[in-house]
């Protein structure tokens, strides 16, 4: 209880005002959405309150500090289907360097089934097919400074197409995680996607015009571009508190808090929970997105298993989460890992 107490306390004082109204939402101001969707399925079963996880190789999307600590070379990989039946992959690998840092490499992709054009005049369809696809291609490098603080920095190349539209720029994510003294509570905070802004160019944007439908003489058509905005990413800043309000030799009990103050929404906060039951068997629940305006995410539920493979040290790690859209539906996911 006294664990509990010190979480909630500073939360209060910093996140107090949440339960105000906003009236300015800026929703749907920024491009590349997929940026914002959950990766894994242990963070997405916590509601995503990992900020202030340690030794956390997916933290190279939640906070890059939360990556150090972590021993030995690491990798995870999953392939989900997520709303509208768009499919869903990410995979990383991290490298311990021992006392140098860690080294980790993520890559997420967004894609959707082919589909037909279609036209005013071809309402059913012209016989071409078109299907879009997104990309975010990662280094991070994190590092402990002492025994209780790390940071961690991202380099991210970011890609969207669409047909024969493509736009792209590059972002960087930063992070910090602090355990405290405090009966091992950890503070994590991060920034996710600075960077510049994209704006769709390609093919798709060539027309013909005429300049000038008054004047017969004139040249009757001109080859021409539509010129098309730039728009932000979704820039985050995120700080969280976690830590373990039960820690035995068999078992613990982990709760973590968000708070996110996004550029394109309201701010809103994630909580989670985790039970451990000897670092082999893990059940979490979750609920993201509390406080934000019209909210559509519900509670998030989902269970995670390690075993260590026969007579070798490589562990394996599968996770399961669900998490709950509203009308729009769940969406499962399922990861696997290793760890050597």
């Amino acid at each position: 209880m006294r664990n509990l107490i010190i979480i909630l306390i500073p939360l209060h004082l910093i996140f107090g005002q949440f339960g105000n109204n906003q009236t300015l939402t800026k929703t749907g101001t920024t491009i590349a959405q997929f940026l914002k969707i959950g990766m894994d399925a242990r963070s997405t079963a916590m509601g995503g309150a990992v900020a202030g996880q340690k030794a956390n190789l997916s933290g190279v999307y939640w906070n890059p500090a939360s990556i150090a600590g972590h021993k030995g070379i690491g990798i995870q990989f999953g392939s989900n289907v997520w709303l509208a039946a768009m499919k869903y992959q990410f995979a990383i690998i991290g490298l311990d360097l021992n006392s140098k840092g860690i080294i980790g490499i993520n890559i997420i992709n967004l894609s959707s089934p082919n589909d037909f054009v279609r036209t005013v005049e071809q309402p059913h369809g012209t016989g071409e097919k078109f299907s879009s696809n997104d990309l975010s291609a990662s280094i991070t490098y994190a590092k402990m400074l002492t025994d209780r603080f790390s940071l961690g920095g991202s380099f991210k190349f970011i890609q969207q197409s669409i047909w024969h539209s493509t736009a792209k720029t590059v972002a960087v994510d930063i992070g910090t995680l602090f355990e405290t003294p405090f009966n091992g509570i950890r503070l994590g905070a991060s920034i996710s996607n600075y960077g510049g802004k994209m704006r769709m160019e390609g093919r798709d944007q060539k027309i013909s015009i005429d300049p000038d439908n008054n004047n017969e003489g004139n040249v009757e058509f001109v080859n021409a571009m539509y010129e098309t905005e730039y728009f932000s990413l979704p820039l985050f800043f995120r700080v969280g508190l976690s830590g373990e309000l039960i820690k035995t030799e068999s078992l613990s009990f982990t709760v973590g808090i968000d708070a996110l103050h996004p550029n394109d929404n309201t701010e809103y906060l994630n909580l989670g929970l985790e039970l451990n039951l000897r670092d082999l068997v893990f059940i979490r629940a979750g609920l993201p997105s509390y406080y934000k305006e019209d909210r559509v995410e519900g509670p998030s539920f989902g269970f995670g298993l390690n075993y260590f493979l026969n007579r070798t040290n490589t562990l394996l790690m599968v996770d399961y989460s669900l998490s709950d859209f509203g009308s729009l539906g769940g969406v499962k996911r399922l990861n696997i890992g290793f760890n050597f």
